[in-house]
């Protein structure tokens, strides 16, 4: 089934609710568009990462992880202006 698409003056393209259905997508989602031969172009949902994959994302293996109390510290020390 073909679905017809209209470009906008900003060369823009808004896909009806179908394709996005089709595609499994759904508002906030990205998609990925690879260009290929020929003129076409593929859309494919751009997977989506679980929150868990940012935890551990500033680790050091050098830095060992600091005390509430260390961290009061430091937090302290910040606010007084004596980093």
């Amino acid at each position: 089934m073909a679905i017809s698409l209209t470009v906008t003056a900003k060369g823009q393209i808004t896909l009806q609710k179908e394709a996005l259905n089709h595609l499994g997508v759904r508002p906030g989602d990205q998609l990925s568009v690879d260009l290929l031969n020929n003129g076409r172009i593929q859309l494919r949902p751009k997977p989506v990462e679980p929150a868990s994959t940012v935890f551990g994302l500033l680790k050091h293996a050098s830095t060992r992880p600091l005390s509430s109390e260390e961290i009061n510290e430091a937090t302290a020390a910040g606010w007084a202006g004596e980093e």
